[in-house]
């Protein structure tokens, strides 16, 4: 949702010298929509997790797991930019409200197919709505952080605190959804996604009085480029894919190992692990004042993903993976919260928006190629050869940052910016 940048602080919240979290939580207004956003982004977590374990509980294949999963993955990818652009010309509310009931619906039917045994291409039909209706909450809520904390130092600070709260539901979802197929029945982590989609959807679209207001028909044509026309997306882009081939590929390989050692309740915990490595340097990136430049920031910190996601196919023990998958995790956090970054200064206002909804996008699109073919790895060859995907994505992005890393230099100043709607997955702003 775009709106100026101003150089005054937002009557909203204070101006501290040094903004932190406690000044941001006072922000007047802002626990009527953090709530009920965080419930309404908490099952976002659950899905692909959820669709693997049924999936792979009716067929007894990963591969098959892993296939549904990234069809439901992929439709979300291509239509979350529309989703945005539909929210900045229609409001928030108009856009959830159909958008987590079809989610809702989609999500059971898919259980009831997968329960009755229906046939695969049946279960990759019901996956496309399932994926496609995935509400945005996470952009929602950094639109709404945007209109409270306009010209206000506080911004840095929401952005990171979203990172954190993104972070947190990766740690609580995978956990909460492992022990509801294992320990309850198959079907319900994916049942129970569908209803907190449908509850805390409702609950956050009833907050009508901070959703950013829709621009007038006479403004949204203005600054309508493309954000793909910007070299420097189309290399993040690249970036980000890699970043998602990590996400897959833990899922499908972390689950087919605990299986192999008969503890498949420590697939959360271990998935939660990774996940907390990945919230505890979202907490420390939104704390340091950083003097290297983000371009710069990026190759190294993804050097250093690329390099420890290298050894997690050599791990073979529950306590190794656990240590790898959290130093995993605590290298993923400041590759995304830079690239976030470095969208500010590379896109004009008008296409902000679009920008972080299509790297919102590469994450998925990633998160789904590496489910598919972590899972036909995990089918075909010894157990862990999954832990190749993230290692490969990884380090053919880490190739192509450092051939491209020149496109990523911002755009000269001078020119009027724009907050946009951010992505679910953590985006913090230096």
């Amino acid at each position: 949702m775009a709106s100026t940048v101003s150089t005054e602080p937002s009557k909203n919240s204070p101006a501290p010298s040094r903004p932190g979290y406690g000044q941001l939580l006072r922000t007047r207004g802002a626990w009527t929509f953090l709530l009920s956003g965080f419930a309404a982004r908490q099952p976002f977590a659950m899905l692909t997790i959820s669709i693997v374990l049924l999936v792979q509980h009716t067929t007894g294949s990963y591969g098959a797991a892993g296939a549904a999963a990234a069809v439901t993955g992929v439709s979300m990818a291509l239509f979350a930019p529309y989703t945005g652009r539909l929210a900045d010309r229609f409001g928030q509310r108009a856009v959830l409200l159909p958008g987590v009931l079809v989610h809702a619906l989609a999500g059971i039917t898919f259980t009831a197919l997968a329960l009755s045994h229906a046939p695969l291409w049946a279960l990759f039909v019901a996956a496309v709505p399932t994926g496609a209706s995935v509400p945005q909450v996470g952009p929602m809520v950094r639109a709404r952080w945007g209109v409270k904390l306009q010209g206000s130092p506080l911004m840095t600070t929401a952005a990171a605190f979203e990172s954190v709260t993104d972070e947190f539901t990766f740690v609580v979802g995978p956990l909460l959804a492992t022990a509801l197929c294992t320990a309850v029945d198959p079907a319900a982590g994916l049942v129970t996604e569908a209803s907190l989609t449908l509850l805390g959807g409702l609950l956050f679209a009833a907050q009508k009085g901070t959703q950013p207001q829709v621009a007038p028909a006479g403004h949204a044509r203005v600054q309508h480029a493309s954000a793909l026309s910007v070299p420097g997306v189309r290399v993040l882009i690249v970036a980000f894919l890699g970043i998602g081939s990590v996400f897959g590929g833990m899922q499908v390989s972390l689950a087919a190992f605990t299986e192999s050692i008969g503890e498949p309740g420590l697939n959360g915990v271990l998935y939660g692990t990774f996940a907390a490595g990945n919230m505890l340097s979202g907490i420390a990136c939104g704390a340091i004042a950083w003097k290297i430049a983000p371009q710069r920031r990026l190759v190294l910190g993804y050097a250093a993903l690329a390099l420890v996601a290298s050894g997690l196919w050599a791990a073979h023990s529950v306590l190794l993976l656990a240590g790898l998958g959290l130093l995993v995790g605590m290298c993923i956090a400041p590759a995304l919260i830079t690239g976030y970054t470095l969208v500010e200064g590379l896109v004009p206002a008008g296409a902000r928006t679009e920008a972080f909804t299509w790297l919102t996008g590469a994450v998925a699109l990633g998160q789904a190629a590496a489910v598919t073919v972590a899972g036909q790895l995990e089918d075909r060859l010894w157990g862990g050869a999954g832990f190749l995907v993230p290692m490969g994505g990884t380090l053919l992005a880490l190739a192509t940052l450092v051939a491209l890393r020149a496109r990523l230099s911002a755009r000269p100043a001078g020119r009027t910016v724009a907050r946009g709607v951010g992505h679910r997955v953590p985006v913090t702003v230096d």
